[in-house]
């Protein structure tokens, strides 16, 4: 059962091709590269989702603000909001093979700073997806 899940898990994740690992890439960046980017990239629309949610449950303040206060608050509250900050990186463990968790618990105060920066820079790039669109 266990290989069939891990099978099925890193089938259906996308291939980054510039996600390099080299000879002499640390565990944490290999782990980065080949676990964390491609769930991230796969978890994507969940992702903003999820900060969309954040958005409206906050009153819609984020939409008030300019851009660079934007910048800000997607860096503040994935930062500072501990209930965010579980969601995202349980969006992201949940999809982890068995092996790869193991591995994950064994360095998982790193793993999870990664996974926030990566989440962060996912949000940042594509600001232009937390527009209110009238409908």
């Amino acid at each position: 059962m266990t290989n069939e899940r891990s099978d099925n898990l890193q089938r259906i994740r996308p291939k980054i091709v510039s996600a390099l690992v080299l000879d002499n890439t640390s565990i944490e960046e290999r782990f980065q590269n080949t676990t964390l980017r491609p769930i991230l990239k796969l978890q994507h629309e969940l992702l903003v989702e999820i900060f969309k949610n954040y958005i409206t449950t906050h009153k819609n303040v984020f939409l008030k603000l300019s851009i660079e206060q934007r910048t800000d608050y997607i860096k503040n509250t994935i930062s500072k909001d501990v209930s965010l900050k579980h969601s995202i990186t349980n969006i992201i463990i949940a999809l982890f093979t068995i092996e790869e968790y193991k591995c994950y618990t064994k360095n998982s105060s790193a793993l999870n700073k990664r996974i926030i920066a990566m989440a962060k820079e996912r949000l940042l790039s594509h600001m232009q997806l937390f527009e209110k669109k009238d409908s």
